[in-house]
């Protein structure tokens, strides 16, 4: 091994590292990310290029505002992860895939670093595979830069897969990870069908062996890294197009294995028919709405930052449009909390920070990152003035402290990759990996003596960089506080409907007794436009400030049969089209927790609309506790729920929250709606038993 001695005593890393820094950029950022680049920049991918800059990728769009400019799958790139500009398309008339269907657009990219060369991996929504519409496949195209050029494989890495009710599979959005035996996977999938993953040959372009089912057709938009142990899967759940009230968010589950089965942070599978999932992002009841399909960069410090799009509610589309949905891209800090990732502590989307990402080298006394771009044996960093040092020693990952103390692992494949050398008081945490996005090789830890000095690269290591250590988060925001009962406004059901309930439509199928209220579900539902005037509504006035609105739910729709969409729980009401929904629902196989909203809307230079979108909560059960926490809005002084839901009433999962707007008057209450004849026919109606509503302040 050969190493580097530094050009002057006191220096703290050498100059020719610093050959593609920029201006350290100014403390804070903006969300979104992307503006004054591209007004959309949907299902972004990111990486950082062995050229310095970081690269990111998306589904293609409009990049101004009035969608007059365009392409169809985008590159950018930054110096400092919050300013991006243009870099190009993927895809042009010389080398779009001769197997896309000339009219396909191009959704979702994932970019990776594989054996020395960049991959990208695309869907296709037609290709000429097949002789119908909607044939959903994915590809993959190799370039020797971040910016191309880049050819196509050839066909597709996932051919179109035959749906059982008719149609194709949604084989879209694919992500890859490499685990540290060298086993490359790729993971694709969304509702129609569920998440799968399978082998990938050594180049990453084509699939070997079975196909592995690994979570429910709840998610789309997977993302697989590796932490403490655990790989997580990261997957989007809702929908991702409904204009101000888009209720995508992203979810987590884990396993100790890459093919599952993942759960979430109480136990619940994510394959389950009342699918699991640790909410990562959701609203929360700023601007931003629709916070999904994620991908993750980790920047000079080590911090892990979260990219993914959302939906601005206040002007959501093109202009002049009522549907042209513009998504662009925001970057936010991603914490490990009790062995979780969740996004700002789980304060959720930001508006702006006060922190911007690390981006550029800087003097490190203390704790330390450094890291370097590699291409052969005897090539790392040292840290520490020498005191440690992380190299690549004949194919194995080797981590010496200056006693000579070694520690090593032998790397599952000879490929050009990055050292990380990570120095925490007296631990040092060393990791190869192709391309830094969450799946290392290899990762070695050693105690080390106390100390600080200098970090140089080793033996001709590029791209160089030396930053203070980032400061792990490890407690979360507070989630609201729940008060005493106020018995005002609560019901416990023991002799009759309390005071001050009013019906907005009787149910003749309500009753109390026994302690609960009793109402099997109706047919009319809040959604339906011929409907919604005959559902049958329990309401009462909700009291002013903070409180948090409970209920304890049982709801027998069982699991895995088809009972669309019978459904019964909170609800929050001005008028039929606008109110919240937060209820235990049955939908196709699945059971879940859904905290709907429906507004009307008028977007700038368009007729007014009547959207509806759902975000999910918690997985639901037999017996479901139900919470809804009120505040008001300081900035705006907008009416904000955010929604929970429990299986046991002690173990709370917190979701997303929705707004109504300042100075009106709503109302709470109570809901059993959304059967149908079809389901009735088959299984009756559903009856739900509200053991009772509570309101604490």
């Amino acid at each position: 091994m050969i190493r580097l001695s530094l050009l002057a005593a006191g220096l703290t890393l050498l100059t020719t590292s610093l050959s593609h820094a920029a201006a350290p950029p100014a403390e804070g950022y903006t969300n979104p990310v992307t503006a004054g680049y591209s007004a959309d920049f949907p299902d972004p991918s990111m990486i950082k290029g062995r050229d310095g800059w970081w690269y990111a990728y998306s589904t293609g769009g409009p990049y101004a505002k009035d969608g007059h400019d365009g392409d169809a799958y985008k590159i950018a790139r930054s110096r400092d992860l919050t300013h991006w500009e243009k870099v190009g398309s993927v895809f042009g008339a010389d080398n779009r895939p001769t197997w896309a269907d000339p009219r396909s657009g191009f959704w979702a990219p994932d970019i990776r670093y594989l054996n020395g060369k960049y991959v990208l991996y695309f869907t296709v929504p037609n290709t000429t595979a097949t002789p119908g519409d909607w044939d959903y496949a994915i590809g993959a195209a190799t370039a020797p830069t971040p910016a191309g050029p880049w050819t196509d494989s050839g066909a597709p890495v996932v051919a179109p897969r035959p749906a059982a009710g008719g149609g194709f599979e949604w084989t879209i959005d694919p992500a890859e990870f490499t685990d540290t035996d060298g086993t490359r996977y790729l993971y694709w999938g969304s509702y129609n069908g569920g998440i799968h993953a399978v082998r990938l040959t050594a180049d990453g372009l084509r699939t070997v062996g079975a196909v592995t089912n690994v979570a429910r057709d709840r998610f789309e938009g997977p993302y697989v890294v590796k932490h403490g142990g655990y790989y997580y899967l990261f997957g989007s759940s809702s929908n991702c197009c409904a204009g101000p009230t888009t209720g995508y968010a992203v979810f987590a589950g884990r396993s100790r294995s890459p093919l599952g089965p993942f759960v979430d942070r109480l136990g619940n599978d994510l394959n389950a028919s009342r699918t699991g999932g640790t909410p990562v992002v959701a609203s929360n009841g700023n601007r931003w709405v629709g916070t999904g399909h994620s991908s993750m960069v980790t920047d000079l410090s080590g911090q892990q930052w979260f990219a993914y799009h959302a939906v601005d509610r206040t002007d959501p589309f093109v202009t002049n449009s009522n549907g042209w949905l513009l998504r662009p891209m925001l970057l936010d800090r991603l914490d490990w909390i009790d062995g979780w990732p969740v996004v700002n502590a789980g304060a959720g989307p930001s508006e702006s920070s006060k922190v911007s990402p690390v981006t550029t080298s800087s003097a490190a006394t203390g704790d330390v990152r450094v890291e370097a771009d590699i291409t052969g044996t005897g090539q790392g960093v040292s840290a520490r003035g020498g005191r440690v040092s992380a190299v690549i020693d004949n194919g194995r990952l080797r981590l010496t402290d200056r006693f000579g103390l070694s520690r090593s692992v032998q790397l599952p494949l000879n490929v050009p990759g990055t050292v990380a050398l990570e120095v925490r008081g007296n631990q040092a945490t060393a990791e190869f990996s192709e391309d830094r996005l969450g799946d290392p090789l290899a990762t070695l830890q050693l105690p080390v003596p106390a100390g600080s000095g200098s970090a140089a690269p080793v033996g001709g290591a590029g791209n160089f960089s030396v930053a203070p250590l980032y400061k792990p988060v490890t407690r979360a925001v507070p989630t609201p506080r729940i008060g005493h009962v106020d018995s005002r406004y609560s019901d416990e059901f023991t002799r009759g409907l309390g005071a001050g309930w009013t019906w907005r439509n009787v149910s003749p199928d309500a009753t109390v007794a026994n302690g609960a209220l009793q109402w099997k579900t109706e047919a009319n539902d809040l959604t339906d436009n011929n409907t919604a005037a005959k559902a049958s509504l329990l309401l009462r006035d909700q009291p002013t400030g903070n409180f948090v609105v409970e209920t304890k739910l049982h709801l027998d729709v069982g699991t895995d049969t088809v009972r669309n969409y019978q459904q019964a729980g909170l609800l929050v009401y001005l008028d039929d089209e606008n109110w919240m929904r937060l209820d235990h629902v049955a939908g196709g196989t699945g059971r879940f927790i859904e905290f709907g909203k429906r507004m009307r809307f008028t977007p700038v230079g368009a007729p007014s609309i009547v959207t509806f979108g759902g975000a999910m909560i918690g997985p639901p059960a037999e017996t479901t506790w139900l919470r809804l926490a009120h505040d008001v809005v300081p900035k705006t002084g907008e009416h904000r729920y955010r929604a929970a839901s429990s299986t046991d009433g002690k173990h709370w999962v917190w979701g997303a929250a929705w707004t109504l707007p300042a100075g009106t008057t709503p109302r709470i209450g109570l809901v059993s709606q959304g059967s149908s004849a079809q389901t009735e026919a088959q299984y009756g109606k559903a009856t739900a038993l509200f053991d009772y509503f509570r309101v604490t302040r």
